[in-house]
């Protein structure tokens, strides 16, 4: 809120003139509307700190560089809005709407995103460290070298959205879902995705070290070169996926299901396989596995051929 109280503060257009936010807001509409009044809001640069714009229209607005701190954004309308580099720290975005708009070098640390549509927005080098984005939608999104350190997902919808080089470190992505997504070098170290859905999505080269990720769905996923180094994998649906080269190396994956799978390569080495189902001799036979493999029968590795140690012994 500005000096005196007024949710509507004085604002910078494009062409330089100070209107009141609530004129801006006004004419924006005629211009969505497409009356001969309208004028497009354009606050390039514009200081909206603490602006209360709780269900505005601002549609295909020009929001570029604008300083939103701690604004109240709660179920406006910014779908296709222009808001790169904005900073929009500590802001509330709940429910508001935000798809299709460039959210390039936009800022959202510690903001509030619950329930957020961000479907096939532009997220490129974007932060949202400490946001919370609690059923949040980015279906399609396209998102490159974002932070998401530490941000509440839980049951946030990626679903093929393309992911490139970005930080879900020490996210809560529980039930989050991803099917059909397409991630490349991405990190997710200490990540909880428990119950998480990647279904048919290619996950290259990623990075799950210490990720809780029990009984996640990858079911005809695509893996290959991927790291979950430790981490705690029980339940895990592996069915017609492609762990070509992946590295499991100490993870938990009691009760894990791997039919159909492709292990060629996989590193099995120091992993508990103990009750892992639908596993064939070829299948761990192409792993790699040691003496420190706890095979699905309970047995210890490495796996040999003819010891029946595919079966899997009871939890």
């Amino acid at each position: 809120m500005q000096p005196g109280g007024s949710p509507f503060p004085q604002a910078t257009t494009g062409s330089g003139h100070h209107r009141s936010l609530r004129r801006i807001l006004e004419d924006h509409l005629a211009w969505l509307e497409k009356r001969p009044e309208g004028v497009r809001a354009t606050l390039r640069g514009a200081s909206l700190n603490e602006a209360d714009l709780d269900k505005a229209d601002l549609r295909n607005a020009v929001l570029r560089s604008a300083s939103l701190l701690e604004a109240r954004l709660a179920r406006a309308d910014l779908s296709g809005a222009d808001l790169r580099e904005a900073d929009l720290r500590q802001a509330v975005l709940t429910g508001a709407d935000l798809s299709g708009a460039d959210l390039t070098g936009a800022r959202f640390q510690s903001g509030l995103l619950t329930e957020a549509n961000l479907s096939e927005t532009v997220v490129w080098g974007c932060s949202f460290r400490g946001a919370n984005l609690r059923e949040a939608r980015l279906l399609d999104a396209s998102i490159r070298e974002t932070d998401f350190v530490g941000a509440i997902m839980t049951g946030a919808g990626l679903h093929h959205a393309q992911i490139f080089a970005s930080d879900f470190s020490e996210a809560d992505l529980e039930g989050a879902l991803l099917y059909h997504a397409r991630l490349q070098v991405c990190r997710f170290l200490a990540a909880n995705l428990v119950q998480a859905n990647f279904s048919s999505a290619k996950v290259q080269s990623c990075d799950f070290r210490n990720a809780q990720l029990t009984a996640a769905r990858f079911f005809r996923a695509d893996l290959s070169c991927s790291c979950f180094g430790n981490a705690l994998m029980s339940g895990c649906d592996f069915r017609e996926g492609r762990l070509a080269a992946a590295e499991f190396h100490g993870a938990l994956l009691e009760g894990a299901r791997f039919g159909n799978a492709v292990l060629l390569a996989a590193d099995l080495r120091g992993a508990n396989l103990r009750g892992a189902r639908e596993l064939t001799p070829t299948q761990l036979a192409q792993a790699r596995t040691d003496r420190e493999t706890i095979l699905p029968s309970g047995k210890r590795g490495p796996f040999m051929k003819g010891t029946l140690a595919e079966r899997p012994a009871p939890l």
